[in-house]
């Protein structure tokens, strides 16, 4: 006579199955409301790992945009500074010219110095300019550029250095961001300040003003073309702008193709688990009110 085995313990794997079935539902469901299928890495280690290189790499990008930006209000306070120097050299330049007119009385040559005093204290001023607290034209060095001076030809003294700054903006890629003042306004053939203190004084001694009027203009000609270098920098932090917004862009694409949700299969896959939980339930119902002696009738 043969027997039949009850397993009168079925509840537990009952409860086990609805256990595991519950930790599917939350799955699909913290799937679905955060659009990421890796909740953790053993979710999916090599998508994990991939992730997290995406992440770095993102980060990285976001890093050399915030001082791309900072960069580039920098440059543009340098060249707008320029471009007012230059308009200040032209002013000086037809002043120059006016000066030099013959018939000019003492009274018009020394309104005509006066005017020339006050864009040589602009000029002054302009060499100054700073970008967030930091001296634009001081080199490397964090001093005031240029000081009023008595006692110098020029009637200014120059206390930057000669260094410049490089900030990265890239991987591997370095961009040197300014041009110390000594080379701005300064070179063997042209200089800024002297250039307008010997014009003042061509114009007050009504001697060699022609002379001095073209000081200036190689100065002039001079400071227009150390202007060039800030917009060259400009244009290559614009194109360093445009191909790391491109790269984060490529990079969001990439993220999401390795994590994302497959919205359907997760809706699939959470409808089905509420109905084997609601079957699971039903069933360990049921269980709980049968006896051992209901299994052997």
């Amino acid at each position: 006579m043969s027997s039949v085995r009850v397993n009168p313990y079925i509840l537990p794997d009952l409860l086990l199955d609805l256990n595991n079935t519950q930790q599917q539902a939350d799955t699909a469901s913290l799937q679905m409301a955060t659009g990421s299928r890796i909740d953790k890495p053993s979710d999916d280690p090599a998508g994990a790992g991939q992730m997290v290189l995406n992440k770095s790499e993102t980060s990285r990008a976001d890093t050399f945009l915030r001082s791309a930006t900072g960069i580039s209000g920098l440059l543009q306070t340098a060249d707008s500074t320029l471009s007012s120097v230059v308009t200040a050299l032209q002013r000086a330049i037809s002043l120059g010219v006016e000066g030099a007119n013959g018939t000019l009385s003492d009274t018009d040559r020394a309104d005509v110095a006066n005017e020339l005093s006050g864009i040589q204290q602009q000029l002054l001023s302009l060499g100054n300019t700073d970008y967030q607290g930091e001296f634009i034209f001081s080199g490397t060095a964090t001093v005031q550029p240029f000081v009023a001076d008595a006692s110098d030809p020029s009637g200014v003294t120059y206390n930057g250095n000669n260094g410049s700054n490089n900030v990265q903006v890239g991987e591997n890629y370095s961009l040197q961001i300014n041009l110390p003042g000594s080379q701005v306004f300064t070179s063997p053939s042209a200089d800024v300040f002297q250039s307008i203190a010997d014009l003042i004084s061509a114009i007050k001694s009504n001697t060699n003003v022609g002379t001095a009027v073209s000081e200036v203009s190689q100065a002039y000609n001079y400071v227009t073309g150390q202007r060039v270098f800030y917009g060259n920098a400009l244009n290559q932090l614009q194109s360093q702008q445009n191909y790391l917004s491109s790269e984060k862009v490529d990079l969001a694409t990439a993220g999401n193709s390795i994590s994302a949700t497959d919205m359907a299969a997760a809706a699939t896959t959470f409808s089905q688990s509420q109905i084997a939980l609601n079957a699971e339930l039903a069933s360990i119902s049921r269980i709980s009110q049968t006896s051992l002696f209901d299994y052997l009738k």
